[in-house]
């Protein structure tokens, strides 16, 4: 068992001999150490059942003793049956201390049970069994840290497989599965509320910059999910806003990508998942931002109906289509930036550097031509909308 010199053969007299009685000694020893464990802690009897403890304890021991008294360990049972322990014990969830704590004690009773059957059958051996007390403790240690090894590869091995399942219920959620229990399975794996304030960010995938995933910010834990074509974060708010959640994103995630507005539940985390797709679809190929929802209700409107989306386009801007491409861009150029002003003609100006008066020319004249006026509010709802239309259409702003 790895001693420091090779045994003498009175040492191995003397250890075979006491070996024999001891293995008689096992259930014996079994039981003694099952009361000591109990009393150590009551854990070992909550974790463990008792019948499974002592055959388990009565194999170990068994094990051990006939390792130690082995004229060669090629094949270690002992080694084995420490690492089948270790994952089972990690399984059980009993501490790796009190682990431990048993093996050590396995190992005390064992020794001075071996003391004892040496000084009743062959007082004057015991000398000779003291130099044998170095291989047994190294073995009992050496079983020891292959039991720590393993239980700890078990608990590594449970927590990948933990976080695959929560992985998964999560991913059911997104994708809308209502299975009865799914959302509370849910939120027990990922420690989180059942029911509180939640939302979802959607980023394409062949986004330009690279995506520091936190999982924690601001206040809120993110929850990063891969998908095909999407990276989804599905985001505990707490207290905080989708508008708080964009603040803090900003220089973490740069654009483009749709921010939900806030659902109530894990439940509802798939509604979110589709209305942070609708905010998505409403960025342009250029655009470089997280958006939220509320701030593009109308284009949202838009892109979620293409269909009558192109009528609208046909149908309001029609006529500024057939315009060469050139001059069809410096009209809807212009429209965009007074827009942006919030109508100012001279702020318009200012942002396509001419002259104010240029901006009211091309105002008129795209009024004409589409029929429409920008100072009759449903004209100009409908040349906002069309506009957004033809934007997401063309990403070219053509």
């Amino acid at each position: 068992m790895g001693g420091r010199r090779a045994r003498t053969e009175a040492e191995w007299s003397v250890l075979l001999t006491a070996v024999d009685v001891l293995l008689g000694r096992v259930p014996e020893l079994t039981e003694q150490l099952i009361g000591d464990l109990a009393q150590h802690s009551p854990l070992y009897d909550l974790v463990v059942p008792r019948d499974e403890h002592w055959q388990q304890i009565s194999e170990a021991m068994r094990y051990g003793i006939e390792a130690f008294a082995a004229r060669r360990s090629d094949a270690r049972k002992d080694l084995v049956y420490a690492e089948e322990l270790g994952r089972r014990r990690a399984e059980q969830g009993l501490p790796l201390d009190l682990l431990l704590y048993a093996y050590r004690r396995a190992g005390r009773l064992t020794w001075d049970a071996l003391l004892d059957i040496v000084t009743e059958e062959d007082p004057d051996a015991l000398p000779v069994l003291a130099r044998t007390a170095g291989a047994m403790w190294a073995g009992i240690e050496q079983q020891a840290a292959t039991t720590a090894e393993a239980y700890r590869a078990g608990e590594r091995e449970m927590r990948r497989r933990s976080d695959e399942r929560v992985q998964a219920l999560l991913d059911a959620l997104l994708q809308g599965d209502a299975a009865p229990g799914l959302a509370a399975r849910a939120a027990a794996g990922l420690d989180l509320p059942e029911q509180g304030r939640y939302a979802v960010v959607v980023l394409p995938v062949d986004r330009r910059d690279s995506v520091h995933r936190v999982a924690a910010v601001g206040g809120m834990r993110l929850f990063w999910r891969m998908r095909a074509e999407q990276e989804l974060a599905v985001v505990a708010l707490g207290s905080c806003s989708p508008e708080e959640l964009a603040a803090e994103l900003a220089d973490r995630c740069h654009g483009p990508g749709g921010i939900s507005p806030v659902v109530d539940g894990l439940a509802e985390l798939s509604r979110a998942r589709r209305l942070a797709e609708t905010a998505l679809a409403t960025c342009g190929a250029e655009e470089r931002s997280l958006v939220r929802l509320s701030q593009r209700l109308p284009a949202a409107l838009v892109v979620g109906q293409p269909e009558l989306a192109g009528e609208l386009v046909q149908a309001v801007l029609g006529p500024l289509l057939e315009l060469d491409p050139a001059d069809r861009a410096v009209l809807l150029e212009t429209l965009d930036a007074w827009l942006a002003a919030e109508g100012s003609a001279g702020r318009a100006a200012t942002r396509l550097y001419c002259h104010r008066n240029t901006v009211f020319n091309r105002l008129r004249r795209l009024e004409h031509l589409t029929s429409r006026s920008l100072s009759r509010p449903h004209d100009l709802v409908a040349l906002t909308l069309a506009r957004d239309a033809h934007r997401l259409a063309a990403p070219t702003g053509s």
